[in-house]
């Protein structure tokens, strides 16, 4: 999948799953084995691994080395149901995340095909496992797609300029992914074109993965960079030091609303007011089409514990005994602060009306590609 100096968040091979412990890092790297579906929906649930498309994959492996040597007895259709049974289970680790759903949905539907003429169980098995590889693979492809068009998008969008400056929250990159990255993705493409001047990242707390996650990736590929608190965003704006906000996408509902990491509606409120401009890059599988608005997203609570002890609730209490909290996950901002939506086949303005047929047609060609591929 990638060098071997480059971060991996997910190692997989035939039966094997380890996922980095995105909980210890920037200090310790350590992976932890993945035998079954239960085991990937602990690593999800815990925050093991995070990251839309990173959790997607994670759900997806889990199940295929859970099945890789799976002594089932069941007919066809028996296990196409054990499958789609077993996604269904994954798909509640992180509800928010729209990869994940849309993952096993089409999972679902290609064994559920397969089912109709196979002649044994072991058949859905290798085509399910087939066909989560192929995602693994396919990941990667479409993240190197986003940053090749976001980076020349936003290098047109500034009048081509050669000195551009951008700031990005949470964690997009390596690790929140099978690799190279969705929004980092496009700041290291970026950088690798030679105009980028630098990269800042947010805290992005409570969990801090900007602080962790995003600055030890960008550390690691030697892009300049610096981390802020998250309450400098508007201060750094002000001084115009930033030409760009570019965020991920855990969800983006078909007007272009999009849910991402808790702060980035602070970030896009702050950036209208400033004039910066504001893209979110992310996998066509991020936009949910049966969603009208993001009204209707589910907004993901953690524990208080992430606000009441440091470490994203993991290390010694920080907080008053008997305070309340509200702790959600994620926050959703409106398509009219969006500047464009990346995404692996084009850029889309949220206020375009070919925005909706395109990422409708979009979406019903990879609907198809998936169960045609593994079907021949």
């Amino acid at each position: 999948m990638a060098g071997s100096d480059a971060l991996q968040s997910i190692v997989y091979a035939r039966a094997s799953l380890r996922l980095l412990d995105q909980r210890k890092l920037p200090l310790e790297v350590d992976y932890i084995n993945v035998k079954d579906s239960s085991d990937g929906w602990n690593a999800i649930r815990d925050m093991v691994v995070r990251g839309a498309p990173a959790i997607a994959l994670a759900a997806a492996l889990a199940l295929a080395v859970e099945v890789s040597d799976l002594d089932f007895t069941g007919t066809p259709a028996e296990a196409a149901a054990f499958i789609s049974k077993k996604l269904e289970y994954l798909v509640s680790s992180r509800p928010t995340a729209v990869n994940l759903s849309d993952a096993a949905t089409k999972l679902q539907t290609l064994v559920s095909k397969t089912a109709e003429t196979a002649k044994d169980a072991k058949a859905i098995f290798q085509v399910y496992i087939e066909a989560a590889e192929t995602m693994l693979v396919d990941d990667v492809a479409d993240n190197k797609a986003i940053g090749s068009h976001g980076a020349k998008f936003i290098q047109r969008q500034l009048g081509n300029s050669k000195n551009i400056s951008v700031l990005t929250h949470c964690n997009t990159g390596s690790l929140a992914t099978a690799g190279y990255g969705t929004a980092l993705g496009v700041i290291r493409a970026l950088h690798s074109g030679g105009v980028l001047d630098k990269a800042f990242c947010t805290e992005t707390r409570p969990f801090n993965q900007g602080s962790r996650l995003t600055a030890f990736e960008l550390v690691h590929e030697k892009i300049p960079a610096t981390l802020i608190a998250d309450s400098a965003a508007a201060a750094l704006m002000k001084q115009g030091r930033v030409q760009a906000v570019i965020v991920g996408a855990d969800r983006i509902a078909a007007n272009g609303d999009t849910a991402n990491k808790i702060g980035t509606y602070n970030l896009a409120v702050s950036a209208k007011y400033h004039g910066v401009q504001f893209y979110v890059a992310a996998p066509v599988t991020s936009i949910d089409l049966a969603l009208p608005s993001g009204e209707e997203i589910v907004i993901e609570e953690r524990s208080p514990k992430e606000l009441l002890n440091s470490e994203g609730g993991l290390g010694k209490q920080v907080a008053a005994s008997g305070i309340s909290v509200w702790n959600p996950a994620f926050d959703v901002t409106p398509a009219n602060l969006i500047t464009a939506i990346i995404t692996e086949k084009a850029c889309f303005s949220p206020f375009l009306r070919c925005f909706f047929e395109a990422i409708n047609f979009v979406s019903n060609m990879l609907q198809r590609t998936l169960v045609d591929n593994a079907l021949g």
